[in-house]
C-alpha cells in the first residue's frame, strides 16, 4: 500500500478540465481514493461557496485550504481550522486603490461578493469562463465600495481582475508604493489575488497536518502553476500536470497527463493507491 495518506488537489487547471468540469474517470479515482480511507483536500484560490458543488460531487472530500490558504476548513464538521483574513482597514485600502484603474474586485470570504456592473461585464476582465458558476454562489452588491466601508469585516482573499496584464502590473506598483502588508499572486491572464502576509498554500497544508497528527512526508500535492509552489514545496510527493507551468514542472518530483486528459486521476492511481 501506498505511504501516503492525504492528496491535496488544486483546481483550476488541475482536478478541473478547460471545461470546469471533473472527468468521469477522475470523479472514479476520487471515489476510489475516499473509499480506501485517504484523505482528500482541495487546495485552491477559490472560497467556500464556490466548492460545495464538488463536494456533493465527491462526498470524500473533506478538506478545504482554500482561499489560497486563508482558510483551513473540515466539511464534515463545518469547522474552521485555522484562518488569517485581510483585516478591515487593509482591505478598504485595497478597494480605494482598484478605483485607479479599470478592472472588477472580487471579496472571497463565507460569502463570495461581487460588485453589478463589474458582475455583468465581466468577461471583459478575463473571467468569462467562470460566469456559470459565479450565477449560482456570488452575492452581487450595487457599490462594493460604499457597502464595504458601511459595515467592514476581515476578508479572506481579495482579487482583482484586470483586462490585461499590463494593467495588472500598474495595480501591483500602486500597491508597492503604498507598502501594504499584501502578498501578491499573479492568476489567469490579468488577475492578481491578495491575501495577507504568511497566506498561501503551503502553510494551510500545514496547517492541516499539524490538526491531522499527519507527518508532511505522507501527503501528495498536485498543481499547475505558481500559486501552487509553496504547497509543492512542502508535500511528501509533488505532482505537476501536463499543462503546468515549466517551473512548476521542473519543481516537481512526477509529472502526469494534463487537466483534460485525467492528470489527477493518474495521480492517484499511481501514487496515492499504488
Amino acid at each position: 500500500m501506498s505511504q501516503y495518506e492525504l492528496i491535496a488537489f488544486d483546481m483550476d487547471g488541475t482536478l478541473l478540465n478547460s471545461q470546469k468540469e471533473i472527468t468521469p474517470r477522475t470523479l472514479a479515482a476520487l471515489k476510489k481514493a475516499a473509499a480506501a480511507g485517504k484523505q482528500i483536500a482541495l487546495s485552491t484560490g477559490r472560497c467556500r461557496p464556490e466548492l460545495t458543488a464538488y463536494t456533493a460531487l465527491v462526498p470524500g472530500i473533506r478538506y478545504f485550504i482554500c482561499t489560497s490558504g486563508a482558510l483551513v476548513y473540515d466539511v464534515h464538521e463545518q469547522k474552521e481550522i485555522y484562518k488569517k483574513p485581510l483585516e478591515p482597514e487593509l482591505v478598504r485600502r485595497l478597494l480605494e486603490i482598484s478605483k485607479e484603474e479599470d478592472l472588477m474586485v472580487h471579496l472571497l470570504d463565507a460569502e463570495s461578493i461581487v460588485q453589478t456592473d463589474q458582475f455583468e461585464s465581466m468577461g471583459n476582465y478575463g473571467m468569462g469562463v467562470y460566469k456559470p458558476m459565479y450565477e449560482r454562489v456570488v452575492t452581487v452588491w450595487d457599490d462594493l465600495y460604499e457597502a464595504y466601508c458601511a459595515a467592514p469585516f476581515p476578508v479572506e482573499k481579495v482579487n482583482f481582475y484586470h483586462r490585461d496584464p499590463e494593467a495588472r502590473e500598474r495595480t501591483k506598483e500602486r500597491l508597492r508604493e503604498a507598502g501594504l502588508p499584501v502578498i501578491m499572486v499573479n492568476a489567469e491572464k490579468g488577475s492578481l489575488e491578495l491575501s495577507a502576509e504568511g497566506v498561501d498554500k503551503g502553510a494551510g497544508l500545514q496547517k492541516l497536518c499539524e490538526y491531522l497528527k499527519l507527518p508532511l512526508d505522507k501527503t501528495i500535492a498536485v498543481g499547475d502553476a505558481d500559486n501552487d509552489i509553496t504547497i509543492l514545496q512542502k508535500a511528501g510527493l509533488a505532482a505537476a500536470m501536463g499543462n503546468a507551468l515549466p517551473n512548476i514542472k521542473k519543481l516537481a518530483d512526477a509529472q502526469v497527463s494534463d487537466c483534460d486528459h485525467d492528470g489527477c486521476a493518474e495521480v492517484i492511481e499511481k501514487y496515492l493507491l499504488a
